[in-house]
């Protein structure tokens, strides 16, 4: 996968993440962690890994103004921990929803940026 479809995955992903969040909470139900939380989140970490290093080859080739890899790294530890904790309702609602927008903000910068080539970065 290339840096753009990973990104598009991730940008899915967090969509999912406020959905399970609100869902789990409706149903109150507790999930099983070794049957879908571990297999979710290795899962996601795999993606997580493999988007964050393309995403510092990249930044590393283009050297754009307005994204740095410490936004790469804010971002990959918020997915992993809130593609986690999409899964509990006892999550606090606020931090969740703040820490998704921030991270789909870096994830669709970062998008635009990679889309418009490098005359804009």
């Amino acid at each position: 996968m290339d840096l753009l479809e990973i990104t598009a995955n991730l940008l899915h992903a967090c969509d999912q993440a406020i959905h399970r969040f609100y869902d789990m909470r409706e149903r109150d139900m507790e999930p099983d962690f070794f049957k879908e939380v571990k297999p979710y989140a290795d899962d996601m970490r795999t993606q997580l890994q493999q988007w964050q290093q393309l995403a510092y080859e990249w930044i590393t080739a283009k050297q754009p103004k307005y994204m740095h890899k410490q936004q790469i790294d804010h971002a990959y530890d918020a997915m992993e921990q809130f593609f986690v904790q999409s899964f509990y309702k006892q999550t606090s609602k606020k931090r969740f929803i703040q820490s998704v927008e921030s991270t789909k903000y870096t994830l669709t910068s970062l998008k635009r940026y990679v889309e418009e080539g490098e005359h804009h970065v």
